[in-house]
């Protein structure tokens, strides 16, 4: 079950929220969803928004900045995002571990309230 509609409001939220997070950082689907007011919980929904991202903003939204609460990247839906996402982060200095998780003690970044 979809928690919140996809009409468009929300996901413009999630993407004003991810354009916020810093060149070599990274935070969770998570902490995403508790920065946006009344939206906690939402981790799932902000993982559909960041997948419906256009085509025309996969540049200017870093959505590759966005991980699990684990430290792992969970693309598993587009052919090669897994790959791409991780490309994208290491390009910034994010180091993964082998068991392809980044530590988030030293790479996470979270909202101020």
């Amino acid at each position: 079950m979809r928690p919140l509609a996809s009409d468009g409001t929300f996901y413009e939220q999630v993407y004003a929220k991810v354009r916020a997070i810093p060149f070599g950082r990274v935070t969770t689907y998570g902490a995403v969803s508790e920065a946006l007011a009344g939206h906690a919980g939402a981790a799932r929904t902000v993982g559909w928004a960041l997948g419906a991202l256009p085509r025309s903003q996969l540049d200017e939204v870093p959505w590759w900045r966005v991980i699990n609460a684990r430290g792992r990247i969970s693309i598993s839906s587009w052919p090669g995002a897994a790959e791409a996402q991780r490309a994208r982060l290491e390009a910034e200095g994010v180091a993964f571990g082998p068991d392809d998780r980044t530590d988030l003690d030293r790479f996470g970044w979270w909202f101020a309230e």
